[in-house]
């Protein structure tokens, strides 16, 4: 079996397509990093570059190299040559979340950046720990759990996050960023070899690349090169454990686990999601190792001064897709780290439009969405539906905070004037702990239509719990924004319906035994 692994090599030709598509999602999360750090939160380019950045490579070198190894060792033992190593990088909905509702407060309440950069690391930290507790009951959870429930909240990040955010800025730039798009979905969704097996995301940047300039020489600026200045320097990542302490030892820092406990919690049940989605299509990998290095990730990640916990993403089935098996993820980790520590990050954005390459990211995004409804049976579909709701929710959060926001306005101030035109409220509600209602939601519909009331029964109790502690629905909108609202009661309304959808749920469980058990005439 060795020698006939041996005859495939570490890399494939797919593996290039691979790359481009997660090199291009890593580099969109350091480019987030690096302006959000500066522009939001006043750290100097020294700290960004010379400190999170570095770190942010290592630690993305570390889970790519380690998933990588855990494909081959998967190749080896099973005899198959078609494993896809499971894409890693930095988390978007934690990035964001950190910088708005930990790092920025704490800046503009102090002014000091260095202040709010050691609290970034003190919830990066905090968050790997949680993260590697859950790896101990991640395969309890992963089956219990239906799979359609695992699947549908993958799906609906996947079709309002990636794919419509991606869509948006594709047909905002239709001269350079349509045709990529267009050429990718076409070569992959139609499965088109190309003529000296050219990989199709390649090509599909070239072109992105090429319009992009011949149309800037023509005289029609479409794509606008970063004016900032690249000078090269190599910057060595720098321990940072008396600064990711600052916030253990003070005690400050408890106050955002509000933040960092559901940011942890998104982070176990969607590598969970994750690992779901790449057995679904064909690559089972262990969950207890996998979430461990999800978890070590982070900590490599805040020891060398990075505040964003990294994980496992979102997209294996499209990188499957594209012929990818583990090289791809070596050959990121590579570069991404080679970049960070050159400070080089801005200067591939000097070369090539953004748009250029989004398409690929468009088409994991579809590919996700069409899976969740692929790897189900039919009957399940409506709750993969139901499933998609809460992150629809989220989305939307996001556009209406996004709009105020540009406008010079809050949602603290604008909320009560949407009345009955928006009801913003049940937006809110709804897109607080979205994944674990997405889940919960289609889960309870799985076992509704399998005639399971009494399991549909304990989702819902779930439910009322999680409602009643305020890891779901329970919020406070403060001048800062949504922020999670924790405690007894803290959402007593969604406590005590989702109690009594779950008493319902256990009398259509005895009405229904009882009803068979009249049909086979059996005494229940």
């Amino acid at each position: 079996m060795e020698a006939t692994f041996m005859k495939i090599g570490w890399f494939v030709q797919g593996d290039i397509d691979g790359f481009f598509g997660l090199f291009v999602d890593n580099l969109l999360q350091l480019m987030l990093i690096a302006v959000l750090c500066g522009n939001v939160c006043g750290m100097p380019p020294e700290l960004v570059y010379g400190r999170i950045l570095p770190g942010a490579a290592l630690s993305i070198l570390f889970g790519n190299v380690f998933y990588a190894w855990q494909a081959r060792r998967l190749a080896v033992r099973t005899g198959r040559s078609d494993v896809t190593a499971l894409p890693y990088g930095i988390n978007t909905v934690s990035l964001i979340a950190f910088v708005f509702l930990i790092i920025a407060p704490i800046y503009f309440e102090t002014k000091d950046p260095n202040l709010a950069w050691q609290a970034g690391l003190f919830a990066c930290l905090v968050s790997a720990v949680l993260e590697i507790v859950g790896a101990f009951i991640g395969d309890w959870l992963r089956l219990h759990t239906p799979r359609a429930a695992l699947l549908s909240s993958l799906a609906g990040i996947a079709i309002t996050f990636i794919s419509m955010g991606f869509v948006f800025q594709i047909f905002a730039m239709p001269a350079i960023a349509i045709v990529p798009a267009l050429f990718v979905i076409i070569i992959y969704g139609g499965q088109i070899k190309l003529p000296l097996g050219l990989p199709g995301g390649f090509i599909a940047v070239a072109l992105g690349v090429a319009m992009g300039w011949l149309l800037r020489w023509a005289g029609y600026p479409y794509f606008q090169p970063i004016q900032e200045p690249y000078h090269f320097a190599v910057h060595y990542p720098r321990t940072a454990f008396a600064d990711m302490l600052v916030f253990l030892a003070n005690g400050h820092g408890w106050k955002y686990f509000s933040v960092i406990f559901p940011m942890a919690l998104f982070n176990v049940i969607g590598s969970l999601q994750n690992l779901e989605s790449a057995e679904a299509a064909g690559d089972r990998y262990g969950t207890r190792s996998s979430l461990l290095v999800n978890g070590f990730g982070s900590i490599v990640a805040a020891c060398l001064g990075n505040p964003f916990p990294t994980t496992i993403y979102i997209g294996h089935p499209g990188w499957k897709a594209m012929g990818a098996r583990w090289g791809y993820s070596i050959v990121n980790g590579v570069v991404i780290t080679f970049l960070c520590l050159i400070g080089g990050v801005t200067l591939v954005l000097k070369v090539v439009p953004m748009e250029a390459m989004i398409g690929i990211l468009l088409w994991i995004g579809i590919i996700i969405t069409a899976q969740a409804f692929r790897e189900v049976p039919r009957k399940h579909f409506v709750a993969v539906a139901l499933g998609l709701m809460p992150a629809l929710a989220a989305w939307a959060l996001l556009l209406v905070e996004t709009t105020l926001r540009k406008t010079g306005a809050s949602l603290y101030e604008i909320a009560p004037k949407f009345g009955g035109d928006l009801y913003v409220y049940g937006i809110i509600a709804l897109s607080q702990g979205f994944m674990l209602t997405c889940m919960i939601l289609a889960a309870m519909m799985v076992f509704v239509v399998e005639r399971e009331f009494h399991k549909a029964a304990l989702w819902m109790t779930a439910a009322a719990l999680l409602s009643f502690f305020g890891i779901i629905h329970a919020y406070v909108l403060t001048p800062a924004g949504v922020q999670n609202r924790f405690g007894f009661g803290a959402a007593k309304a969604f406590a005590l319906v989702y109690l009594i959808a779950a008493l319902l749920l256990v009398a259509l469980h005895y009405y229904n035994r009882g009803r068979v058990s009249e049909s086979t005439g059996i005494i229940a």
